[in-house]
């Protein structure tokens, strides 16, 4: 594990201010999943973030890293003197983040209607599963749910049955991606037009779309509907995980023939004896290559394929991620405290994003308030 503290860390990635979004304010409501994940990344390209969680909320998903880099307040939204003052913060500020079922803001009194007649610049961000509207928009719901419709969940997997791809094709993949899209081009909209607008972040719109290219692909006849049937679903075998001698695997995405063909000529097979494109020799290439990637541990494939454009790496469990000499030098993983954790991605050249250290007690609502009032956003 790298030892990258906060006194040790390069200066492009821990810091107190700065960042391209440094004077972009958002009001994030404590939620699982897609949102905190999305004001996560937001707060690391340096967005002030005020996080309101509810008396004794915990989410137990969530308590280092995807919280990191903004101020928790604690608010009770039963209360109307505490939901006035929540009103005033959101005056102040360009975007608002939840990811309540469609309804549930409206009962507290801080619904779109309402605050975007306060504040007519306001970006209102709604993450849900199945978005404000249609038959399912109230039903409950994860990640698994909403990518199922969408025909992504049945194209990953082995041929008997689907696999939970983690929560990174739809929660993350389809929700927070798409609400920082969505948020960010809400508030450049905003700062030229002067008025903001309702962003409506469904899971199950965003996984869908993120398989464009794949709709496409069997719009032209070349996707079928079967799992490891295809060029990128593990079918094809120059495309697909290989166990090897040890009980590791290496990946392998060999797409290109001039990559398949340097893999071939490192791996010791003749690649005369297959026609790659033809998809009835693929069983054959299946097994051969299996054989020949038992033979060798992992290490051993690295020595003979890392850096070359074979396009073989090896896969590796999320604690020895860190310890690959590439994500090493490029300090992708950092630790802070005791707790490794992605560094921010994507980086930038002029305004760095940073891992911005919080207070670790929550910051009272009268005291957050007052901090943003002293300090009235400029953009306004």
């Amino acid at each position: 594990m790298i030892d990258n503290t906060l006194s040790t860390l390069p200066e492009t990635t821990v810091g107190e201010t700065g960042g391209a979004l440094a004077d972009v304010r958002i009001v994030e409501f404590a939620g699982i999943g897609p949102a905190p994940f999305a004001a996560m990344l937001l707060a690391d390209m340096g967005a002030d973030i005020l996080r309101i969680d509810r008396p004794g909320g915990v989410d137990a998903f969530s308590r280092h890293v995807v919280t990191r880099g903004r101020r928790t307040i604690v608010a009770d939204l039963k209360d109307p003197v505490q939901v006035k003052t929540v009103v005033t913060l959101l005056e102040n500020a360009d975007a608002l983040i939840e990811g309540f079922r469609p309804g549930v803001m409206e009962r507290f009194g801080l619904g779109p209607e309402v605050i975007l007649n306060r504040n007519r610049r306001l970006i209102y961000g709604r993450m849900t599963g199945w978005g404000q509207s249609g038959p399912l928009a109230k039903a409950a719901g994860h990640d698994l749910n909403y990518i199922a419709i969408t025909g992504a969940l049945a194209a990953i997997g082995p041929r008997a049955h689907p696999v939970p791809p983690l929560n990174l094709v739809g929660d993350y993949g389809g929700g927070s991606l798409y609400l920082i899209m969505g948020l960010l081009a809400g508030i450049i909209s905003a700062r030229r037009t002067g008025l903001g607008q309702v962003v409506d972040c469904a899971v199950c719109d965003g996984a869908a779309s993120l398989m464009a290219m794949f709709t496409d692909l069997a719009h032209q006849g070349r996707w079928t509907e079967g799992r490891q049937a295809n060029l990128l679903d593990g079918g094809a075998p120059f495309y697909r995980t290989f166990l090897c001698a040890d009980g590791k695997h290496v990946s392998v995405g060999a797409l290109e023939p001039q990559f398949y063909a340097l893999l071939c000529s490192r791996a010791g097979l003749d690649g005369a004896t297959f026609d790659r494109d033809d998809t009835a020799d693929w069983p054959a290439l299946h097994a051969k290559l299996e054989a020949i990637f038992r033979l060798r541990t992992r290490a051993e494939w690295c020595d003979i394929f890392e850096g070359s454009d074979a396009c073989v790496a090896p896969v590796l469990t999320l604690s020895e991620a860190p310890e690959h000499p590439h994500l090493k030098a490029r300090e992708t993983f950092v630790t802070i405290g005791d707790v490794m954790q992605p560094a921010p991605a994507p980086r930038f050249s002029r305004t760095p994003s940073r891992i911005r250290p919080m207070p670790r007690e929550d910051v009272s609502l009268e005291d957050a308030l007052s901090t943003w009032l002293a300090q009235p956003n400029q953009t306004r």
